[in-house]
């Protein structure tokens, strides 16, 4: 996999990332969520901005993972019915691999061509 561009990773809509990208991806926005709240706490202004730039650095990861599968973003709002959300992320964006080759999106992340 090499080198993982977290600015790419956390900002952008476009492209395709595979499944390795996508669990680090959220790893370390789970670590960050949980320094924060250690260091910060959960209550007051700072840990609200950083809640919501963790939660938009995800739907951009998520997007990211929907591509890979061959789905528009728009699928990403499944997250918003609860436990089905979460299940379904689990798996579809976690477990079940890409879309082999390039699509619509862009090219095959796994590709080393």
């Amino acid at each position: 996999m090499g080198n993982v561009d977290m600015t790419y990773l956390f900002t952008s809509a476009d492209g395709r990332i595979s499944r390795q990208q996508w669990w680090i991806g959220i790893g370390v926005l789970a670590v960050i969520w949980l320094l924060s709240a250690f260091l910060l706490g959960r209550d007051g202004l700072i840990p609200f901005i950083i809640g919501i730039l963790i939660w938009l650095a995800g739907i951009m990861l998520h997007i990211k993972r929907c591509h890979d599968r061959g789905k528009s973003g728009w699928w990403c709002l499944l997250l918003l019915i609860p436990f089905v959300g979460f299940i379904w992320a689990i798996i579809d964006l976690g477990v079940l691999p890409g879309t082999i080759g390039s699509n619509e999106f862009g090219p095959d992340p796994l590709d080393t061509a």
